[in-house]
């Protein structure tokens, strides 16, 4: 009778659970590296989205002065929000032409700085790496 009541004791195996765990760890090996590189793709749109928001606040600041402005603080009282994670160098400014760019400060390894140039309209840098 006992022997009748241990074998019909449901659980799962050693086997069972090993295999559960390599599943998950397999699972884990795909999307931890997907993870990062989704990751490095956030931290580099939110600098070219800086690049092109001092950009137009560097048009909008031009239309109410008549020049570009060559500090930050006149790109924020046209409505430029700097990110925590982006750093941002004071614009290159001439009478008709500005650069402006924006680097990646945190969460890249490498690359992540993005210029804009205001005489082509071109966005260019380097992608965090």
């Amino acid at each position: 009778m006992n022997r009748l009541r241990l074998r019909a004791e449901g659980g799962f195996t050693l086997i069972e659970l090993l295999v559960v765990i390599a599943i998950i760890g397999i699972l884990a090996a795909i999307a931890i590296p997907q993870f990062a590189a989704y990751r490095r793709r956030g931290f580099d749109s939110d600098a070219k989205s800086a690049a092109k928001n001092m950009a137009t606040a560097q048009e909008a600041y031009f239309v109410d002065n008549n020049t570009y402005s060559a500090t930050v603080s006149g790109l924020t009282a046209r409505g430029f929000k700097q990110s925590t994670n982006i750093g941002i160098a004071a614009p290159s400014v001439s009478a008709t032409t500005f650069i402006v760019s924006a680097t990646v400060i945190q969460g890249c390894a490498s690359g992540g700085s993005w210029l804009f140039t205001s005489s082509t309209g071109a966005l260019t840098g380097t992608p965090c790496g």
